[in-house]
């Protein structure tokens, strides 16, 4: 593949999460990286590079490629670079052309949805193809879920260094964001609900769903309070509630589980669990029963005719100035295999808005996929997880201002 035209495409660069990352690529990447920006309107790409070239205007600047909706001018998109990062959604319904052209030409692909149906039903219908051209498609490279992952392969790869054990149990907690959503990201979530069913949608929440191999079969710790209310108590991680993003989180850190080591590296009792970070048993319980009958109301049509009107358009978003003072703090604590007082806790900060911190992941995570020796590689093609990139990419993210730090406490 390094014949191609391009290292990189990055296909939506006018969008506003595409926007961010252009700007990621031509402030960070080598200097000699051959790129290229791909969409519709030539006027609003030229305006792309332009802010490039403001930015550093010593680098390579992008090509500019204009390419439609359309299975025949994405194909031949897709056979002009090694690597294409997508920003175009919602994936559920413009998505599937670009993820087939990748995976059909040998093209590594990585995109920022986090329509895990979606991925699902992509990964049912592509795996085999991608093998077979040995393309790598890593989905959720951004806010969703990369965070998520690659603070539990640092987990498991801690444990392991200074215990010689594997990891029995990770919880996730997003601990603080201050960050506004865009138009695009409340759309996205609409047209989940409309292309999925609900029986679809509950799917997601079986464990292992989106692992290679079975998962283990260890019985849930989560108390009957938790189930019910949505809230636990953790002696590090203080209160705890339901998060709307664990349903697309945590197949993917699962699906890690199994793609590296075949489930031995994290471990045979493995289990990881996504929560957010609440001030009070009250509010924590209020925000459970809000996502839990919200989602459920967001089926009726009227719900979904209504909030289509009255949330931002597509394209819509916080700019550089706004973002000011925004961040995104994360942290974790891993439990060994082995019986030990000790625990592995993580944090990871990144000050910045949450697209911003999106251009940055899944930039990186291109770079790292287009240059580092990682197992996505190793495994031959097919769908994989930002885990697959592993240390290279948290080496890479560290620099630039996600650092995730992991340190050995002990419980006494």
């Amino acid at each position: 593949m390094s014949t191609r035209q391009y290292d990189i495409v990055l296909w939506g660069a006018t969008g506003h999460t595409g926007a961010w990352t252009a700007k990621h690529i031509a402030r960070s990447y080598p200097t000699d990286i051959r790129w290229a920006i791909a969409g519709r309107s030539r006027s609003k790409l030229e305006a792309v590079v332009e802010s490039c070239v403001k930015i550093n205007p010593d680098r390579v600047q992008p090509s500019i490629e204009i390419c439609n909706l359309d299975e025949v001018e994405l194909a031949d998109l897709a056979r002009k670079t090694t690597v294409l990062i997508s920003t175009v959604g919602p994936f559920c319904v413009y998505g599937e052309p670009t993820l087939k052209a990748c995976a059909e030409n040998g093209t590594h692909y990585l995109d920022i949805t986090g329509e895990i149906p979606w991925v699902l039903s992509m990964t049912q219908k592509y795996e085999k193809v991608a093998k077979t051209t040995g393309a790598v498609l890593i989905s959720q490279s951004a806010v969703e879920s990369l965070p998520s992952d690659l603070v539990a392969f640092a987990i498991v790869q801690r444990i392991h260094q200074e215990l010689s054990t594997t990891t029995r149990e990770i919880i996730f907690s997003v601990d603080d964001i201050k960050s506004t959503f865009s138009g695009g990201t409340l759309h996205s979530i609409l047209e989940v609900i409309d292309n999925f069913s609900i029986a679809a949608l509950r799917r997601m929440k079986k464990p292992f769903v989106h692992s290679p191999i079975p998962g283990p079969t260890a019985p849930s710790t989560q108390s009957v309070w938790t189930n019910l209310f949505g809230v636990r108590k953790h002696p590090d991680l203080g209160i705890l509630t339901s998060y709307f993003g664990t349903t697309s989180d945590v197949p993917i850190v699962e699906r890690s589980w199994g793609l590296i080591g075949n489930g031995r590296v994290y471990g045979p009792n493995f289990r990881f669990s996504e929560y957010a970070r609440t001030r009070s048993v009250f509010c924590g319980v209020l925000i459970h029963f809000i996502m839990t009958f919200g989602a459920a109301l967001l089926k009726l049509p009227m719900a979904t005719t209504l909030m289509r009107k009255v949330i931002p358009p597509r394209g819509y978003g916080a700019n550089e100035e706004q973002t000011k003072g925004h961040f995104a703090e994360y942290r974790a604590v891993g439990r060994p295999e082995a019986d030990t007082s000790v625990r592995a806790h993580a944090r990871v900060r990144y000050d910045g808005g949450l697209y911003e911190m999106s251009g940055l992941l899944v930039s990186q995570a291109a770079l790292s996929l287009l240059k580092d020796d990682v197992t996505a590689k190793k495994l031959g093609g097919g769908f994989m997880t930002p885990a697959t990139l592993g240390q290279p990419l948290i080496d890479r993210l560290g620099d630039l201002g996600f650092k995730i730090e992991v340190k050995m406490v002990s419980k006494d």
